[in-house]
């Protein structure tokens, strides 16, 4: 497991948010919601979706503790954000970059490598920014040659 260190530039993104917990992920929800309507946003940049994560400060990772997850498009600008949907912008910010590649069915576990095994060995510790994955063309839900990139913020 050998991440890259990257500066992600600050970026505006638009899209849907929902607050739940690991006991209750409603990512599927989120994402349905998000798809259907994702044509809306006029702005977008490229075509990359942007699966966000916002922990609070106190973040311990257990199934009850509730986070904010997004489904979203990096924008240039916020002149027009569609009904219904919000705007978020990300720092800037240091990250630890993972590429992913399978289906979702072992993604658990390859997030619990990188926060249980890389991170405490890394000399970095966990910042307060957002954590999201980038899914792009080589993202292919529920097949094993799918592909993303995991963006991890990091501090030294």
């Amino acid at each position: 497991m050998n991440p890259q260190i990257k500066t992600f530039p600050a970026t505006k993104f638009i899209g849907k948010n929902l607050s739940f917990t690991y006991s209750d992920y409603r990512a599927f929800e989120l994402w349905s919601g998000f798809m259907s309507r994702r044509k809306e946003i006029l702005n977008a940049i490229g075509t990359d979706l942007y699966n966000i994560q916002i922990n609070p400060a106190d973040f311990d990772f257990k199934p009850d503790t509730p986070f904010i997850k997004w489904a979203a498009v990096p924008v240039s600008n916020f002149d027009v954000v569609p009904e219904g949907m919000e705007s978020l912008e990300i720092p800037e910010g240091l990250y630890a970059v993972f590429t992913y590649k399978g289906d979702q069915t072992q993604a658990a576990s390859f997030f619990k490598a990188i926060y249980t095994e890389w991170l405490p060995a890394s000399g970095y510790v966990l910042d307060t920014c957002p954590q999201f994955e980038i899914l792009s063309d080589k993202y292919k839900p529920n097949d094993p040659n799918s592909e993303e990139t995991i963006w991890i913020p990091v501090m030294k």
